[in-house]
């Protein structure tokens, strides 16, 4: 372990010496450059010292497909089809760090193949209101689950040579005027909620990049914020990467150049275009920073920090000679897809086991809804993928089930897929009602496969949903469905909760998520029941939007003024408002049915008294008490009774997936170290651990605690 720190100790100070060296050969000019784009997603380097551009690319799930040099139209190469991996909605389901780790690794090497220096990802920003429409890239309602998840995605992606640029720092929890709603949330929710896992991808994770978002926080822009980059990131955190703006999130040169961002891209979308106001060189951090430092406005080690933060990435990343070459989509990459999405699969409801649903001879099985066969890698805006190819869940049914007869309408329909504006569906919407009606009435099973799109007011960058409810008709089609054919399932293929006015009516509901290039061979897999489900929800499903923390304060919690948003639910977030308020939800954080039962037993603390450094130390054992192999997640809360301040009961402090066979007992032990215990304290502006007791809550969902365990600290 000493050698291993005393080699990365040594190598780092090499690094630090080139760079060092590498400043002093630079002029003034040359500097400048290297802080703003040349492209959409590039860079300038300086060929004169032969140093390379930075090439960046979207996103999270995928490396998204050439676009032009100066404008967002696509380059329609050739040789630019990638792997669709899940959303990342569907990753947190999966309870799985080290399959996070498969993903980062998987997309990762799909982005060095690409020549890619910065993968624009992952996103972890909090899951606050149900109609923030990016909320499918992220990785739910929980800072800690968010945390663990996050760590092994950057690994895994700059094991590569590739930094991650974890995003969207910070407090960017909607759309909807995202580009200068000024958000005001408390100490103690900023620190417990909505920075531990972008404080957990710098520390544990050690992410070379960090993309600034658009909104304001306490009226500095976030890209260019004195508090969250300079006091939070870069001192408290010491933080040695870059920071990137957002795409036209910087606004102002002084502050750039002082508050903390290292790299100003898209200020101008039309680029060495039409007019000299977006010319490249008349970017903030571009000629006005140059003539700042010139005229003594601004010193010269400021610009000298950027870049030698910038050359840091570079020697991390295209300057690095052990760097791997990467991989182009394969078949590898296909199977961790799609063992991502079964696992994420989350099973919601299943009256009579209505699932899984055998393949046998006389079965029709009637497929209703336009999502069986809408691409789902389409729309969304900046996470759009194109994919070598997407199987469609109409097309992995039909692929699976050789002896039942399937039958497919649409019996819904959108309009295309559109980033900036809702388009009408070219479809007569009481026609396919009328065809859907029919097959239901025909059919033994009915799947109806519903939910949103990725369209712009679904699930889609650049504004938030519209309504709560299913669009397009479909509460209504599903109520005439069931009056028709009791036997019916959902499947819901969104990135968000949504309203279920008819979930008492139907037999099972599966949440899909958007599973990218092998959905319909995943969501098969669990239809049919040759993956036994174990995905768990990363966040709450209110019974109606009022439910939902951010909405029950009104307007100016959600979605503001258009000028300032208040946290008014501050630490209050998804199921510690649900539990704290005694709010049932439709569907509880944690939450998914397995085909078959398990047994959480025996759980015990080594010890009932701690104190500050400690470990606790959390065992039991797991049995599978049904006729199948199968997965559980063993869920650790804790909760302080009594406490001196506001708390949530139960936050979720750890957390085990476990596989079990059949009729077999697993032990499990959990570690949860006593310091993470501590709440940040708004009078001492730090983290305070209280003494006395606590109680431990285990269980398989935050609704579904099976034992409580009181323990002390001292």
């Amino acid at each position: 372990m000493l050698m291993s720190y005393s080699v990365d100790a040594q190598k780092t100070q090499i690094m630090e010496k080139k760079i060092d060296s590498i400043l002093t050969l630079l002029t003034l000019e040359e500097k400048v450059a290297m802080c703003h784009a040349q492209s959409k997603f590039s860079t300038p380097g300086v060929p004169r010292l032969g140093i390379p551009e930075i090439w960046m690319s979207d996103g999270p799930h995928g490396v998204r497909a050439e676009l032009k040099w100066d404008s967002w139209d696509y380059a329609e190469w050739g040789n630019d089809s990638i792997t669709a991996f899940p959303a990342l909605t569907c990753l947190a389901s999966t309870f799985n760090p080290a399959l996070s780790k498969a993903y980062g690794v998987s997309v990762g090497e799909e982005a060095r193949y690409r020549k890619k220096d910065v993968l624009l990802g992952p996103g972890v920003n909090i899951y606050r209101t149900p109609l923030n429409g990016r909320n499918f890239e992220y990785m739910g309602e929980d800072p800690y689950l968010a945390s663990k998840l996050v760590v092994p995605y950057i690994k895994g992606v700059q094991e590569n040579g590739v930094a991650a640029c974890v995003k969207h720092f910070a407090v960017n929890n909607q759309e909807l005027w995202r580009d200068h709603i000024n958000v005001e949330v408390s100490d103690r929710a900023l620190y417990e909620i909505y920075l531990p896992a972008f404080k957990a991808s710098v520390i544990e994770g050690g992410v070379w990049a960090i993309m600034g978002s658009y909104n304001k926080f306490r009226g500095q822009y976030c890209s260019h914020n004195e508090l969250l980059l300079n006091k939070i990131l870069k001192t408290d955190w010491d933080f040695d990467g870059v920071v990137i703006s957002d795409w036209g999130a910087t606004h102002n040169t002084y502050e750039s150049a002082m508050f903390g961002l290292d790299m100003e891209m898209g200020t101008g979308t039309d680029g060495l275009g039409t007019t000299a106001l977006n010319h490249y060189d008349r970017y903030y951090l571009a000629l006005p920073f140059l003539e700042s430092i010139k005229k003594g406005e601004i010193d010269e080690a400021v610009v000298d920090d950027k870049v030698r933060r910038i050359l840091r990435l570079m020697h991390r990343t295209n300057m690095n000679l052990n760097r791997p070459w990467g991989k182009m989509n394969n078949v590898e990459h296909h199977d961790v897809a799609r063992k991502v999405a079964t696992e994420g699969i989350v099973l919601l409801k299943n009256k009579e086991s209505f699932f899984p649903i055998k393949d046998k001879k006389e079965l029709t099985i009637a497929v209703i809804g336009e999502n069986a066969t809408r691409s789902m890698t389409l729309g969304g805006g900046s996470s759009e993928l194109k994919p070598q190819f997407e199987i469609s869940p109409l097309e992995g049914l039909k692929k699976r089930y050789k002896n039942a007869k399937i039958l497919h309408t649409m019996g819904f329909a959108s309009g295309p897929s559109a980033y900036d504006e809702v388009l009408p569906s070219p479809y007569n919407a009481d026609s396919l009602k009328v065809e859907a009606l029919k097959l239901a009435k025909k059919a033994d099973v009915v799947l109806f496969f519903g939910g949103l799109n990725k369209s712009h007011h679904q699930d889609c960058e650049g504004d938030d949903r519209k309504q709560f409810k299913l669009p397009f008709g479909q509460d209504e089609l599903l109520d005439d469905i069931i009056a028709l054919n009791k036997n019916t399932g959902v499947i819901l293929l969104t990135g968000n909760a949504v309203e279920m006015p008819w979930l008492g009516k139907i037999n099972g509901l599966i949440q899909g998520w958007y599973l990218g290039s092998i959905a319909g061979n995943a969501l098969a897999d669990v239809i049919s029941g040759d993956v036994n489900p174990s995905g768990k929800l990363p966040f709450s499903f209110p019974v109606k939007l009022k439910d939902n923390a951010a909405h029950y304060f009104g307007e100016l919690s959600y979605p503001g003024d258009s000028i300032n948003q208040y946290y008014k639910e501050d630490i209050l977030v998804g199921y510690r408002w649900h539990d704290t308020k005694k709010i049932k939800p439709l569907f509880a954080f944690g939450e998914g049915l397995s085909y078959t039962s398990f047994e959480l037993k025996n759980f015990k603390l080594k010890q009932k008294t701690y104190t500050k450094d400690e470990n606790i130390i959390v065992s039991g054992e797991v049995l599978n008490t049904g006729g199948l192999d199968g997965a559980e997640v063993v869920q650790v809360y804790i909760g302080k009774p009594k406490s001196k301040v506001k708390r949530a009961v139960k936050e979720l402090k750890g957390f085990k997936k476990v596989i079990v066979e059949k009729g077999e007992t697993k032990s499990v032990e959990i570690t949860i170290n006593v310091n993470d215990l501590a709440f940040y304290d708004e009078s001492i502006s730090d983290w305070n651990l209280e003494k006395g007791s606590y109680i431990a809550y285990i269980g398989n969902a935050s609704n579904n605690v099976t034992e409580k365990i009181k323990f002390e600290i001292k």
